[in-house]
């Protein structure tokens, strides 16, 4: 089977500009393609997981990915999926995100001579003149077009400055550019994406004669349609100081049964005919899919090993089986006492003290086994003379010690 055909299995494509000639390329190895990562964090995300498996399983199949780190477009900001204007961040900002991501990247993709590239577009599109830009980019652009995109429909609502609206302009020259400068003649992406990856393979055609292409792939939703990748604190991060190895692997672990054969599918190297055979097992066994999914993935992100004491901290909690030393952890010093409210705050199990006290008042909160009901509860410097762990509703656990 050919990696054209297997994306199609998997689910992994969504939109193409020319589907006989994409298969052609990707399955000889010919695609020079890129993928865009704006730095609006200092850290990748679940959301941009899947891309990144896109990118290695091309890789593998020898084509080659040009990564494009957005300190041009980061600038900007992308309207696409906002019903709202994104903070804005300063230049120092940028360049240290940008420079996270690669790092983050490299875990995934080999670059090297002959193997990956990364870019900044920064590079090309901050030393561009604007009178220059409008007469040589602007020209083949229709405004009546562009506000038809989905990516500026949200927008339009509560209002899209005219700084959002360039980014499209920006996407497309930079396809262009990596087009005339890298030989680039593919680009990937989200399928929140399409509008702006085809407005560059109309600029590559009206500026050069030639033909570029644009793939997109699913947003991974869960069952109810909702994006995957957001835990109880937030975004669900790469970065294991933003999110522990045990949380990433316990919001695996912990999704619908509904969405566990797809997520097999998209974002596991598992052989295809592995996770097909797995989709006809009995219901009974659901939990063992979910353990071998949330392994598969915390180890392509943190490592086997992360993975392994990630999978024994689960079983420790869930089944008696394993060893707790890998729960979540905080480490406190303490003079004499502090209140639970704060405890848990500290621990990240409530973002509020006002959440903490709800939590308490709903019976979701149990010290060592047994549930609290007092919200003014005081945990004292001889309580902590044992690691007390504390469980949040049935799934979170964290352990307190004494530094």
């Amino acid at each position: 089977m050919k990696i054209y055909e297997e994306l199609q299995r998997r689910g992994l494509i969504a939109q193409v500009t020319d589907e006989a000639e994409i298969r052609e390329l990707i399955n000889n190895g010919g695609a020079r393609f890129y993928i865009g990562f704006d730095p609006t964090a200092d850290s990748l995300h679940a959301g941009h997981f899947m891309t990144l498996v896109l990118m290695k399983r091309l890789q593998l199949a020898g084509n080659k990915p040009i990564v494009v780190l957005g300190g041009g477009t980061g600038l900007v900001g992308d309207p696409s999926g906002r019903t709202d204007m994104r903070a804005m961040l300063t230049e120092e900002q940028i360049a240290h995100n940008c420079a996270r991501f690669k790092e983050q990247i490299g875990r995934f993709i080999e670059f090297g001579e002959d193997k990956a590239i990364c870019v900044n577009n920064a590079d090309w599109l901050k030393g561009l003149k604007y009178v220059e830009l409008l007469r040589d980019v602007g020209a083949c652009f229709s405004v009546n077009k562009m506000l038809t995109a989905e990516c500026y429909k949200q927008r339009m609502e509560k209002g899209l400055t005219f700084l959002e609206f360039n980014y499209m302009i920006m996407q497309s020259y930079d396809f262009y550019y990596l087009h005339e400068h890298y030989g680039c003649n593919m680009e990937f992406g989200g399928d929140d994406q399409w509008s702006n990856m085809l407005a560059g393979t109309e600029l590559i055609r009206k500026k050069t004669g030639k033909d570029a292409f644009a793939l997109t792939i699913p947003l991974l939703t869960n069952s109810e349609g909702k994006k995957m990748g957001k835990s109880v604190n937030g975004a669900l991060w790469l970065d294991k100081e933003k999110t522990s190895p045990y949380e990433f692997f316990q919001y695996w672990r912990n999704v619908n049964d509904a969405d566990v054969d797809k997520c097999l599918k998209m974002i596991t190297f598992l052989p295809i005919e592995e996770i097909e055979e797995m989709a006809k097992w009995p219901g009974e066994r659901i939990n063992e899919k979910k353990e071998i999914l949330a392994f598969e993935i915390t180890k392509s992100v943190h490592g086997e090993e992360e993975a392994k004491k990630a999978l024994e901290a689960a079983r420790a909690l869930f089944s008696g089986e394993g060893d707790d030393a890998n729960m979540p952890t905080t480490e406190i010093e303490l003079e004499n006492d502090i209140g639970l409210l704060d405890l848990l705050v500290l621990t990240k199990l409530a973002t509020s003290k006002g959440e903490a006290r709800r939590l308490i008042d709903q019976g979701g909160i149990s010290l060592n086994g047994n549930r609290v009901s007092d919200v003014n509860l005081r945990i004292t410097k001889a309580d902590l003379a044992e690691p007390i762990k504390i469980k949040k509703g049935k799934k979170a656990f964290h352990k307190v010690v004494l530094k």
